[in-house]
């Protein structure tokens, strides 16, 4: 069974993430922020990756430190499930609709750690979440997982649904990715990721 956790104590956050690849997309989360939530029960729900996250952080000041440090321990738990990363189709793509919005993600597990992120929004918040955090968390969970993530918010009006669809676009493209070979072989012609 593929499964992570990993725990974070910070003066500014006290996290802590379990993880199974191989779940079934179960999630119990708690961050104190509703929608950010809402996006990473998605996460969960349509990546197959079963997750319990519990974060506790410094929102008197705002959500950063909460958003950012969850995606950092999201990325190192994702990490520690896969292990050395062979076997693994490594790749993934997907494009999501929601309503009137498009999200777009293109992801390779590679150990390069890199992040593309495209879209601008609309409002500052969303309920109690702030839009500018989206790529603080991508950012952090790309880096820390060892994953090359590129992110389009192709278009849309309505920021929820941008929000969401990129956060769905991203969990197809995680179940693609993380979908484990018939033969185990490591898709690098180095022999190694």
């Amino acid at each position: 069974m593929r499964t992570g956790t990993v725990e974070r104590k910070t003066r500014e956050t006290d996290i802590s993430i379990t993880l199974s690849i191989d779940g079934k997309g179960n999630s119990e989360i708690s961050t104190g922020i509703g929608f950010f939530d809402h996006m990473l029960t998605a996460l969960s729900k349509h990546s197959g990756i079963s997750m319990n996250i519990k974060a506790v952080g410094d929102l008197d000041v705002d959500g950063h430190h909460t958003v950012e440090d969850t995606g950092i321990v999201l990325g190192q738990a994702l990490a520690k499930a896969l292990g050395d990363k062979s076997g693994i189709a490594r790749y993934g793509t997907a494009y999501i609709p929601m309503d009137e919005a498009l999200g777009f993600c293109s992801l390779d597990i590679s150990n390069r750690p890199f992040l593309v992120f495209k879209g601008e929004f609309t409002n500052q918040m969303i309920g109690e979440y702030d839009t500018c955090l989206t790529e603080e968390f991508f950012r952090a969970f790309a880096f820390n997982a060892g994953i090359t993530m590129h992110l389009n918010m192709v278009y849309g009006s309505n920021d929820h649904h941008k929000c969401e669809a990129v956060f769905k676009a991203a969990a197809y493209a995680l179940k693609a990715a993380v979908k484990e070979l018939e033969n185990g072989e490591t898709l690098s012609t180095k022999g190694t990721l």
